[in-house]
Order: structure tokens, then C-alpha cells, then sequence
């Protein structure tokens, strides 16, 4: 047998073919997703469509004001009135079952209920769990002590934050990047993959020599090309409607984002390896993507969650991906500083292509 390059002859025609059949596999899975607007839309269109409202909802604007009731009263236009000097409170005056009900719908933040008599406290009926409430009841407790005459002893000043990277929208923005990259890989690919099985397709190419992982292969060539496609687009209208630029390293944050694609192709393609059908995929889905959704710092920091709680949370892979986008984005940082969150996509990805290429099953 002779050898040219150290490997054996035989063995070059064998991985042509390999290489071949993975070509041939991805290019029939890019074929089957521009030929279904629907998946193309919710790999593409829907992270973008997010970002338009969710960045026009916290876009950078004039803070609106808390929204109060004074329950009507001999007093109620006297307090009403002394709130509208603030220009943090809107107060209006309602009857008591007008004010409930709108204090229950969450149309206001705050109920004030003027003194039964000479002397007796103005109270204040809110639900101290909720943020705006507290705010709110602060707010109002200071227009109202500032209109009975207090002075303060300490004198203050503000100073707003509004230069880019120190915005929500800046916080929000890479979120929604993570976001958009798991829906398309769980969704865009295992799901996809369910479909296969379901409509007999897989069963086909049994009889084929191609490997299990040569198949699962293509699958995650296709999501490279992808993204390639879908996040410049996002990046670029980020920049240009919210001015939400990259601090880092443009070449380390599609690195991140590539290796977050194939992480959750991976699982995807995992959580699809033995599925009969695709509801059961979307259930296993949904299981997958619910508590990343919640706890892996989307909209809001992840740090809201208890200590005990925040080694589970910093070991999901969104919220490493989340991270490592946020740390490169906001504050340029490198590949030495999110080594740690990397490393843990990396063991998830790992991890997911090795029990998908063992429990894969063409049936």
C-alpha cells in the first residue's frame, strides 16, 4: 500500500467522500431553510423586531412621571396641588373605588389619602414589592414636604447618565443578541431536525455510508453561514437607531457569537436526537429555554437572583454567552477577561455533540 503524505491512499478517496456528503447535507439544509419564510423569520426578523420596540421602549428620553391618585376630600385639591409642583408626579384626584381599581390594574403607582382630621397623617396605600411603588411613595412624600416648606440642609445636585455604554439600552442590546442566537439554534435546528425524523427522511439515509457525526456536521456548518447573515444586521441597526457601539474587539464579538451559535445548535440537535415528533421537541425546548429566559440576565441583571442561586445561573450557557457579548460590547474587554465564561460555552458544546452523536438514532 502506498503512502504519499504519511496516510494511506486509500484512505484520501474516503475522506473526499465524507467531505463531499457533509457539503452535500448542508447544502440541502440551506435549500430547505430559504424555502420556509416562517423559520427564516423567526431566525431573522424576530430578534430584529424585538430590538425596534424593546429599543424604542427604553430608548434614551425624558424620565415620564409617577402616576398618583389623591382619594377626593375636603383636603384633595389642596394635595393635588402641591404634587403638580413636581415634575416627577402626575396626581389626579379620584373616589376611593376609582383609585383601587386603577392601583389593582397597575394604571398608577401610588393612592393618597388625605388626613381624616386636623393633625392625623396623610397616608399612602401602594404594594411595597413592586419598584415603582417605593419610588413613587418617595416621591411624592418629598413634593409633598417640599410644598409644606422643608428645606433641605444638604444641598444636591444631579448629573444624568446618557453617554452610550452606560445606557439600558446598551444593557439590553446584547441581551437580545443572546437571545436571538439560542432561538436560533434550538428552534432553527432542532426542531427542524424533529421535523426530518417525523416526515420519514431520516429513515432514507439509513442505507447511505454517512456517519452519524458527518450528518450532524452539516448542521452546524449551516448555522456558521447563518450567522454570518444574522448578526451584522442587528449590530449595524443598533449603532445607527440607538448609537449602541462595540467597545471591544468587532472580530472577538463575532467569535463569541459563533461559538454561542453552535453551542445551542448543539443542544438543539441533542434535545432532537431521539424525539419522535416535533411537539415533543418544542416541550423539551421549552423546559430548555424558560429558565435561561428568566435567570440568565436578558432584560435585567441576574445579579437580582439570591446568592445561593448564582453558580447555577453563571453556569447556563446564556449566561455566559450574555456575558462575554456585554463584556466585549460595553467594556471592551478581551479574550483573557470572558476566558471563563468561553470556556464554560465551549464545555457545553462539547458536551452536547458527544451524547448527540451517541444518542442519535436515524428512527
Amino acid at each position: 500500500m502506498s503512502k504519499a503524505d504519511g496516510a494511506p491512499a486509500t484512505t484520501r478517496p474516503l475522506e473526499n467522500q465524507r467531505l463531499a456528503s457533509i457539503k452535500a447535507l448542508a447544502l440541502a439544509r440551506w435549500r430547505e431553510l430559504y424555502r420556509e419564510p416562517g423559520t427564516l423569520f423567526w431566525m431573522f426578523g424576530f430578534p430584529l423586531v424585538l430590538s425596534i420596540a424593546l429599543g424604542m421602549a427604553f430608548r434614551s428620553q425624558k424620565p415620564e412621571p409617577t402616576y398618583v391618585a389623591v382619594i377626593s376630600g375636603p383636603e384633595a385639591e389642596q394635595l393635588r396641588a402641591l404634587l403638580a409642583t413636581s415634575p416627577d408626579v402626575s396626581p389626579t384626584v379620584l373616589d376611593e373605588p376609582a383609585a383601587h381599581a386603577q392601583l389593582k390594574s397597575g394604571k398608577i403607582a401610588l393612592v393618597v389619602i388625605p388626613p381624616a382630621r386636623h393633625g392625623a397623617p396623610i397616608t399612602y396605600r401602594f404594594d411595597p414589592t413592586r419598584p415603582e411603588s417605593r419610588l413613587s411613595r418617595a416621591l411624592v412624600d418629598d413634593a409633598l414636604q417640599r410644598g409644606s416648606g422643608r428645606v433641605d440642609l444638604v444641598v444636591t445636585a444631579n448629573q444624568n447618565v446618557i453617554e452610550p455604554g452606560s445606557r439600558y439600552i446598551d444593557f439590553l442590546i446584547p441581551g437580545l443578541l443572546g437571545m436571538g442566537i439560542m432561538s436560533s439554534g434550538l428552534w432553527g435546528f432542532g426542531f427542524a431536525l424533529a421535523e426530518m425524523r417525523a416526515r420519514k427522511l431520516l429513515k432514507r439515509l439509513i442505507a447511505t455510508p454517512m456517519r452519524r457525526s458527518d450528518f450532524l456536521l452539516s448542521f452546524l456548518l449551516v448555522r456558521a453561514l447563518l450567522l454570518s447573515a444574522e448578526l451584522p444586521p442587528l449590530l449595524i441597526f443598533s449603532y445607527f437607531a440607538f448609537h449602541v457601539g462595540v467597545a471591544g474587539s468587532i472580530l472577538l464579538l463575532s467569535s463569541v457569537a459563533l461559538i454561542g451559535a453552535m453551542v445551542f445548535t448543539m443542544m438543539g440537535l441533542l434535545l432532537a436526537s431521539r424525539s419522535q415528533s416535533p411537539q415533543i421537541v418544542t416541550g423539551l425546548i421549552n423546559i430548555v429555554t424558560l429558565p435561561m429566559y428568566m435567570c440568565s440576565g436578558v432584560f435585567f441583571s441576574a445579579a437580582r437572583f439570591p446568592d445561593w442561586l448564582q453558580p447555577f445561573i453563571h453556569a447556563l450557557p446564556l449566561t455566559a454567552l450574555i456575558d462575554s457579548m456585554r463584556a466585549v460590547m460595553i467594556d471592551g474587554a478581551g479574550l483573557r477577561q470572558i476566558a471563563g465564561p468561553v470556556l464554560i460555552l465551549v464545555a457545553w458544546g462539547v458536551g452536547s455533540f458527544a451524547l448527540a452523536i451517541r444518542l442519535f438514532k436515524w428512527r
